[in-house]
């Protein structure tokens, strides 16, 4: 349909303290922006540590190899 525009966003409801709601409209905070931004960096961390968890078994092995063999840069560092 021309002149409509899609919605890239969805309601939701959020139960919040009402003194905490009153502080962030008196402070000016746009609640969804903060929300939004916060959830994205939980689900980063989320996924980061699900990462981990399904890694674990291959970084243990990469650190033993290490331990036993060094890294093949051991020879040349300086420092």
């Amino acid at each position: 349909m021309p002149g409509t525009s899609i919605r890239h966003k969805k309601t939701v409801s959020v139960t919040l303290e009402p003194l905490l709601l009153q502080q962030a409209r008196d402070a000016g905070i746009n609640i969804s922006a903060v929300l939004t931004e916060a959830l994205k960096q939980e689900i980063s961390a989320s996924g980061a540590e699900r990462w981990k968890k399904e890694n674990r078994a291959g970084l243990q092995e990469l650190n033993r190899i290490t331990d036993e063999h060094g890294l093949l840069s051991d020879d040349y560092r300086t420092f």
